[in-house]
């Protein structure tokens, strides 16, 4: 389970004084612990399932993809190295992801399957990606993709 892998990767950071793995795994934990909170509020008392989890992930690393970008524009390379390193060490939660040709192929199948013709399905294909590929896809590229074999 992703959670014990997150807890069990925080305490080998902290026994080898990784400090970068440290902080990152601690932001990590504390925004899964933010999101568990508003879902017990909803009547789930379990937390958040791997999915979701999942979807943080992807979004903490996007989020650092666009800081990377700031900083590098604003001539901080200092800041931009260190979310890079943050990525790296988010991305060892996340499974492999899908390279341009595999995600072409997975939504192309999900579009047949369910029999997607015009932009009005684009919901029902992206909810069905989303369910099949959490953690795996890039949902941003997934969707303009989407946007343009049904349009």
């Amino acid at each position: 389970m992703l959670r014990s892998r997150l807890n069990d990767a925080l305490k080998d950071s902290m026994k080898s004084q990784d400090s970068l793995a440290v902080s990152t795994l601690r932001l990590i934990l504390a925004a899964l612990k933010d999101r568990d909170i508003a879902a017990r509020g909803k009547g789930e008392n379990d937390g958040i399932v791997e999915d979701e989890i999942l979807e943080m992930l992807q979004k903490m690393v996007r989020q650092r993809r666009d800081s990377i970008e700031m900083y590098t524009k604003g001539g901080r390379d200092e800041l931009a190295e260190r979310e890079a390193n943050e990525i790296t060490v988010i991305e060892r939660f996340l499974p492999q992801a899908l390279g341009e040709t595999e995600m072409r192929a997975a939504i192309d199948t999900v579009v047949a399957e369910l029999n997607a013709s015009s932009i009005k399905d684009m919901g029902r294909v992206m909810g069905e990606l989303k369910q099949r590929f959490a953690g795996q896809m890039d949902f941003g590229k997934a969707s303009a993709i989407v946007k343009e074999l049904l349009a």
